[in-house]
């Protein structure tokens, strides 16, 4: 069953794909056909298959002999480990477990997106945050994480604040800033709280913050980067996400019984 969710995971990776050279230049992501961005030539069945089309045309459309970019074979190959991981990860013996892996598997998505979109164009896409926002909120509503009940804020208001202190938090370091952080930054980190809750938005913005500190630090270093030059913080909120959301709540009690 992991092997057929891996290949789900492959098929769902080329439609984030398509979400992500289309999203960013405002087309949409039904019309027209798959098409090959150099020639415009229409895509057949055969050329799209994941992982497998790629490597039997050795990254090259069919077509006009463009070469395709390696984004599309990574991405799918890391959408289907991530599905893969996340059926491994839970053991599916209750409705809550199957209904959290429907969580996390929606969640990967859109924060793969989230992860390339802002790596390629510097770019965190308001269709995407929103859209995000709103069906947090629904998982809120009906699919509660056992320990907020343990919670004096529980349900949809945990959430609620996570997603007020997220947005607070960013937006007082934007203004502080005055252009070190872009307002897209402060969004993501709105949709951030909503996803993790309250306490759980601290570790994910906190840990997001670290790892961009220190990749920053290592590009200063290397002399990748200039002191003045920007470095894309989404894709570092959104791997800081994926990690709270899988281990957040057995790291924050292991911590809270450490001290």
């Amino acid at each position: 069953m992991i092997f057929v969710f891996a290949l789900l995971g492959l098929a769902v990776g080329s439609f984030l794909n398509v979400c992500i050279d289309r999203l960013p230049r405002g087309e949409s992501i039904l019309n027209p056909p798959s098409h090959c961005q150099a020639c415009q030539h229409h895509l057949a069945a055969k050329d799209l298959i994941p992982l497998f089309s790629y490597l039997w045309l050795r990254g090259r459309c069919r077509y006009c002999q463009a070469t395709i970019p390696k984004r599309l074979l990574w991405v799918e190959l890391a959408t289907g480990a991530m599905f893969a991981f996340l059926y491994f990860s839970y053991n599916l013996k209750s409705e809550l477990d199957i209904r959290w892996l429907g969580v996390m598997v929606f969640y990967a998505c859109i924060f793969i997106i989230i992860f390339v979109v802002d790596l390629e164009h510097g770019l965190i896409l308001n269709s995407v945050v929103y859209s995000g926002m709103v069906v947090a909120l629904l998982f809120a509503l009906f699919i509660p994480q056992p320990w907020v009940a343990q919670l004096r804020f529980g349900g949809i208001a945990n959430f609620a604040i996570g997603g007020g202190i997220g947005f607070v938090m960013f937006l007082l370091v934007a203004l502080i800033s005055r252009g070190g952080m872009g307002w897209g930054d402060v969004k993501l980190a709105a949709l951030i709280g909503l996803a993790t809750g309250f306490p759980l938005v601290f570790m994910a913005l906190i840990m997001g913050a670290i790892m961009g500190g220190v990749v920053a630090i290592a590009f200063l270093i290397a002399k990748r980067k200039g002191r003045k030059e920007t470095i894309p913080f989404g894709p570092f909120l959104s791997l800081s996400t994926l990690i709270t959301l899988l281990w957040g709540s057995k790291m924050l009690a292991w911590y809270l019984g450490f001290m």
